[in-house]
């Protein structure tokens, strides 16, 4: 049964296959097996991995040159492309902007249509081309002459009409291409992601960038939360489990059931003199038959570990670490705020 599947589905990609490809003479008869695919995709790999070491053989001067004028520019890093190099453009600027230098994206054909309007006198650009001769590429290279800007070429044809234009030539050639009929840009495109990954690292080492400085882009990451997140930001406000000194023992648990944080603060003049655990509730139960007489002062652990609301959270989580504890009493000087829950800093990925 499984065989018959098997021909089935390969008879029907055969069908589409023939309709799509009628004018190439494609044809499709070879059923690939696992052990083969898992031998292509490592061909694959070593292909495009052997097209990136050989990299390190083509950096010249250029190379530290274009560097040292991209982090010396007043303006922006302009980085444009066509094709699949105008994708790679794209991961480019991501990268840099995540690393602290300012960059944009421009469509080399939408240059041409108008889009050149983006580009100011102190910007650099990096123009991405495997050929470096296409038509797009050999409209776009002379008005950006024109303009005065400084020109970076990361090319695969260091004799193209992109290179004899540039300021900077950064040569991505590669002998291949890792597809099977060598036009898929595959070794290509790692060669020029990777040849972007170099220039954004270096600039990343000439500016000192820290950890707290690529935390500050990226606001939303674990990171970032780990190093920019104060304990304030996460206090949920309406729930501030609170009784008194004198409250009694059934209101206490029912605050603690209520607010669900499995603590409550116990409070005298806005000012926090202890807690109280739903532990601290399940021994009281253990050692006495009747707790009617009891309050809250009578069962509170005094002097709780205490954290400024301004605090960062990153702090909060090595004092939970530090002393086996899963809540914080949170206070803005000595006025109870609300209460910081271990498992409050998990949900937000800070680890």
């Amino acid at each position: 049964m499984i065989w018959y599947y098997v021909v089935f589905c390969i008879n029907l990609h055969h069908i589409k296959i023939q309709i799509s490809f009628t004018h190439t003479n494609f044809k499709y008869s070879v059923l690939i097996s696992k052990e083969n695919i898992l031998a292509i995709a490592k061909k694959t790999i070593l292909s495009e991995s052997e097209a990136i070491t050989k990299l390190t053989d083509l950096l010249d001067d250029n190379f530290p040159d274009a560097t040292q004028a991209i982090y010396n520019s007043k303006g922006r890093l302009i980085v444009t492309g066509i094709g699949k190099s105008a994708i790679i453009a794209q991961k480019m600027v991501a990268t840099f902007n995540s690393t602290g230098t300012p960059s944009m994206f421009l469509h080399a054909s939408e240059a041409i249509h108008g889009d050149l309007g983006m580009i100011q006198n102190d910007d650099i650009i990096i123009c991405i081309s495997k050929s470096g001769n296409s038509p797009e590429i050999k409209v776009l290279v002379p008005l950006l002459k024109r303009f005065g800007n400084t020109l970076i070429a990361i090319t695969g044809n260091t004799t193209s009409f992109l290179a004899k234009g540039s300021d900077f030539i950064l040569n991505t050639t590669v002998e291949k291409e890792a597809d099977p009929i060598n036009l898929a840009p595959t070794n290509s495109t790692t060669a020029q992601l990777v040849m972007g990954d170099a220039i954004a690292v270096c600039l990343m080492e000439i500016r000192g960038f820290k950890p707290e400085d690529f935390a500050k882009y990226h606001p939303g990451g674990a990171l970032g939360k780990k190093l920019l997140l104060r304990v304030q930001d996460m206090l949920e406000h309406t729930l501030k489990p609170m009784v008194s000194p004198d409250t009694s023992i059934k209101k206490v648990i029912f605050e603690i059931s209520e607010k669900r944080l499995g603590v409550t603060a116990v409070v005298d003049q806005e000012k926090v003199i202890g807690i109280i655990t739903d532990g601290d509730i399940r021994r009281m139960l253990n050692e006495r038959d009747s707790f009617a007489d009891l309050t809250a002062k009578d069962i509170m652990t005094k002097n709780p570990k205490l954290i400024q609301s301004t605090a960062m959270v990153v702090d909060a989580l090595n004092i939970l670490e530090d002393f086996s504890i899963t809540q914080l009493v949170v206070v803005d000087n000595e006025e109870y705020k609300g209460v910081l829950h271990l498992h409050d800093i998990l949900k937000e990925g800070i680890l």
